[in-house]
């Protein structure tokens, strides 16, 4: 079985993808070990005769930071911390999105600056590699002082409280140490809080929606090249020549790409073919391209986020200091989820145009794909679905990043509410493949009125696979079900070469 060491090397998108579609069962790397160690031993040798308070390691939180608390009570003050902030609410959080919670907590508190123990760690490993996934909720987190909520509902299975997923079915955490020869923590002083402050909340979000996304970006111009063939579209507008002198990498990227997937169809070479053709088509080199480039600024802050240390107070036993700031604040994360949501909402909006354009009854295609109009509605209506699902993306488009209420008596006195802009652009992501989906059952149904000529060998092959799950249209029937099996298709299929 494959495994991946912690601490081992920098932990990149591509690495954390493969580290979660391949099973990948994590250790801890030497260096991480040596790093727990260190920054432990040195906050339990600190505070020996110094009264001084130390923010959560031995006073209260947010604006309880002047409350000293007696060492005798550290133990259950990090416990009441766990229990208190658990307050998360709403849907709950998708499996592959808590697994990677935990490989993203587990990344930061290997660094050695978070005061946790080797024990700690050890035991989100185990979690981890045994798949015992903590239930967490999707409401709850300001994403500013950490998601405190979310991360407090990840983290009370280790002191035996809580609920867990195991087996795909749901149980007290006390159920599960029943079953095991393991005992719940009782966590050391700033434990507690280090395992509820930081971003993992987000940055798990951001790279589920990043992986998909990039995906979702590729299908884009799959679809959209196949889609501009059946509507007997131009080639010119994806000539290199143009872009040249405009040079931005996704516009850049996406020209080279639609004219690699449309070469060899029979299609484009039909003489009879419009002067320009509308923006939809002839614009999407600049548009995917843009969305493109929101992508990979996106991917630099969440590569960032993944491999760092974001919770407070940070703790440095070489310099023999502990400073209390503010790495939880999690308002980069916001700002590219704001983007990440326009970026994505874009690829949807000029999907859904392709599709109303296919069904126009233009360029010697049928009104709504279908034999027999008017007896028959044929693809009239899915284009109205994708209408809609593009204007609740354009609706989820308000930024979340611009919006702040003071927590905490004013100690928290600016959020960032990237959590709620993580949730609403997972929204965008699924609501994305629908768009696309629909856009795909459209173009294959067009493409039978252009028999017997051919779009490219590439988007043949890909027509092929569609076939054997979803049947030409001659009349009308049940197309949700359609729909659906094109959502499917979409999702399971991997090669797009």
């Amino acid at each position: 079985m494959n495994k991946y060491l912690i601490g081992s090397e920098y932990l990149h998108l591509h690495l954390a993808e493969k580290i979660v579609s391949e099973n990948f069962q994590l250790g801890l790397s030497t260096k991480a070990i040596k790093a727990i160690k260190n920054c432990r031993n040195f906050l339990d040798k600190k505070p020996v005769g110094n009264p001084k308070p130390v923010y959560g390691i031995n006073t209260g939180f947010g604006y309880l930071q002047d409350v000293i608390v007696p060492d005798d009570k550290l133990i259950l003050l990090q416990h009441n911390l766990l229990l208190s902030h658990a307050c998360g609410t709403g849907e709950m959080v998708k499996k592959e999105i808590i697994k990677l919670m935990i490989l993203f907590k587990i990344q930061s508190l290997s660094y050695g600056h978070s005061g946790v123990s080797l024990q700690l760690v050890e035991r989100l490993v185990y979690m981890y590699n045994n798949n015992i996934l903590p239930v967490v909720y999707t409401q709850g987190s300001l994403g500013a002082s950490g998601d405190l909520a979310p991360l407090a509902h990840l983290s009370l299975p280790i002191i035996g409280e809580g609920e867990v997923w195991i087996n795909n079915k749901i149980t007290f955490s006390g159920n599960w140490y029943s079953q095991t020869d393991l005992k719940p923590l009782k966590l050391k002083s700033k434990e507690g809080l280090a395992l509820i402050n930081g971003t993992q909340f987000m940055t798990a979000y951001g790279i589920h929606i990043l992986i998909r996304s990039k995906k979702l970006s590729k299908w884009a111009d799959m679809i959209g090249a196949l889609s501009a063939d059946v509507f007997n579209c131009r080639l010119d507008s994806f000539i290199p020549l143009s872009h040249r002198l405009r040079p931005h990498p996704g516009q850049i990227e996406t020209a080279d790409k639609l004219c690699k997937i449309l070469y060899g169809s029979e299609l484009m070479h039909d003489v009879n073919k419009q002067v320009q053709d509308p923006y939809s088509f002839r614009c999407m080199p600049q548009v995917h391209g843009a969305s493109k480039d929101a992508l990979a600024y996106a991917l630099k802050v969440f590569d960032i986020e993944v491999n760092s240390v974001t919770d407070n107070p940070n703790i440095f036993p070489d310099e023999d200091e502990i400073i209390s700031a503010g790495n939880f604040h999690g308002q980069p994360l916001a700002i590219a989820f704001d983007l990440l949501c326009i970026a994505l909402a874009e690829l949807g909006s000029i999907s859904e145009r392709r599709t109303f354009q296919l069904i126009s009854g233009q360029r010697g295609l049928p009104n709504f794909l279908v034999k027999n109009a008017g007896l028959n509605s044929g693809l009239m209506i899915p284009q109205y679905t994708a209408a809609s699902i593009a204007s609740e993306n354009k609706q989820l488009c308000t930024p979340s990043s611009i919006d702040s209420i003071v927590s905490s008596n004013g100690q928290e006195d600016h959020v960032s509410m990237g959590a709620n802009g993580a949730t609403k652009c997972l929204r965008v992501v699924d609501n994305l493949e629908k768009i696309l989906a629909i856009e795909l059952l459209t173009a294959c149904q067009g493409l039978e009125f252009r028999r017997p000529l051919k779009t490219s060998p590439q988007l043949e092959r890909l027509v092929a696979a569609f076939r054997q799950q979803v049947t030409f249209q001659e009349n009308d029937h049940f197309l949700s079900k359609d729909i659906q099996l094109a959502i499917e298709f979409i999702k399971i299929q991997d090669d797009l070469n």
